[in-house]
């Protein structure tokens, strides 16, 4: 376990290193570290492709199935299993940092939270990434830092 704990480190380090060289705005977003910000940006590559951020949601797979029929539409719905499961992995991971850090996303994340009695970790995060999808999406396409609400 040391052995991996210290291989994880060494890749750190590499990661920030290399990361040095691109132009980043996603590290100004408190909770989100340079690794989460190099596998975001290298899972999404040239921000340009995606029409707007609906699209970057459906290429993580940070979106729900429809279930509807008629006028019915169901309550509860799974995420669908497509996408890049690697950069929803990089999206939840960083949107539970960010919720830690950010009191925006911390009162976002506890307002999922209590909507509902089952799955509410699991659903709350899922929600929390979506609206992190967002700013990510305006942050990379407008090359802006982010600037926290007041209050």
């Amino acid at each position: 376990m040391r052995a991996l704990k210290e291989q994880v480190k060494v890749l750190d380090k590499a990661i920030e290193q290399q990361f040095e060289i691109i132009p980043n705005t996603l590290t100004s977003i408190p909770g989100i570290g340079k690794v989460y910000s190099a596998g975001i940006i290298a899972e999404i590559g040239d921000i340009h492709r995606f029409d707007s951020q609906a699209s970057v949601a459906k290429f993580a797979g940070l979106v729900w199935h429809k279930n509807q029929s008629g006028e019915f539409e169901a309550e509860h719905s799974q995420m669908i299993k497509s996408g890049n499961r690697y950069l929803r992995y990089y999206l939840l991971e960083a949107a539970n940092s960010v919720r830690r850090c950010d009191s925006e996303f911390r009162r976002y994340y506890d307002l999922k939270f209590k909507e509902v009695n089952k799955y509410q970790h699991k659903r709350a995060l899922a929600l929390t990434a979506r609206k992190l999808v967002r700013l990510v999406f305006r942050l990379l396409k407008d090359n802006r830092l982010y600037i926290p609400p007041e209050g």
